[in-house]
């Protein structure tokens, strides 16, 4: 009598390709995606006294840090945009992608005992350090949203048709962040103290990047290398969209793109070729 045959439901084998990045186990594992989003959410605001106000005030208060600092002492242009919302709009923008930065670089360090314990597609955790920051960033764009729509009945904006481009340039920053973290992740797997250099060089880099000032204040030489920075695009496009304001060109969101795209696809291809031996490493 012939025993019936089993059969597995999942079967876990080792990758022998370097682009066998397993997409469709990556969306199996969407159930995952949530709990890590819910877990990231709730260990944010555990054990504190304000919670969730966190998101409105760390906004506010950088906001009128930077009015103070960069508006009134240094007297940076603003493109004639009001101030607290110039100001404002970078800095809801600029916190969504440093936060999905720097904790998608720390993906294989701060998940090596989960990652030793329990299989699953090791890109779900990435994917979800960059959901759970998405849902900040929109408590902080609702802050946002607020003080444009007062300065809009003021009459002191113009907004335009480019507001819809709004939720591509969140992807674009999504996928910058996702592709860079990765690949700094992947890195610090051996060398754990680039974990450091890349906090202080995210700082370094927002001076880098149309945050505080826009591009149409730079000299000729700075502007032609602020053209290549991939949040360049990105930021010149939101404040124009939604304040009129800046030197903003399409040909500069498509820079950002192919940039964007070339490191999302080295990040991932990296993150996979890691991930098959960082236990050895970390």
């Amino acid at each position: 009598m012939n025993e019936p045959q089993t059969k597995w439901t999942e079967i876990i084998e080792a990758r022998h390709s370097l682009l066998d990045l397993k997409l469709k186990e990556v969306w199996n594992y969407k159930d995952l995606v949530y709990m890590f989003v819910k877990r990231d959410f709730i260990s944010s605001f555990k054990q504190t006294i304000l919670g969730p106000i966190w998101f409105f005030i760390n906004p506010i208060l950088t906001t009128i840090t930077f009015l103070i600092v960069f508006g009134k002492i240094a007297g940076l242009s603003t493109d004639s945009a009001p101030a607290l919302l110039f100001y404002l709009s970078g800095v809801t923008l600029w916190n969504y992608f440093s936060s999905c930065l720097i904790g998608t670089s720390s993906t294989f360090v701060g998940n090596a005992g989960i990652f030793g314990k329990v299989y699953f597609p090791r890109l779900v955790t990435p994917i979800s350090i960059v959901i759970s920051n998405l849902m900040r960033f929109g408590v902080q764009f609702l802050l946002f949203l607020m003080v444009w729509i007062y300065y809009l009945f003021k009459g002191e904006i113009q907004p335009n048709i480019w507001i819809v481009a709004t939720p591509f340039l969140i992807v674009l920053m999504a996928f910058f962040a996702l592709g860079t973290g990765m690949i700094f992740s992947s890195l610090t797997t051996k060398y754990k103290d680039l974990s450091m250099l890349l906090v202080f060089g995210v700082n370094l880099y927002m001076y880098a990047t149309p945050v505080i000032y826009p591009t149409s204040s730079l000299p000729v030489f700075f502007k032609k290398l602020a053209f290549y920075n991939p949040l360049t695009g990105i930021f010149e496009c939101f404040k124009y969209a939604w304040l009129g304001v800046g030197d903003f060109s399409p040909v500069m969101l498509i820079v950002s793109s192919f940039i964007i795209l070339l490191l999302l696809i080295a990040g991932t291809l990296i993150f996979n070729k890691v991930e098959k031996t960082f236990m050895d490493t970390v």
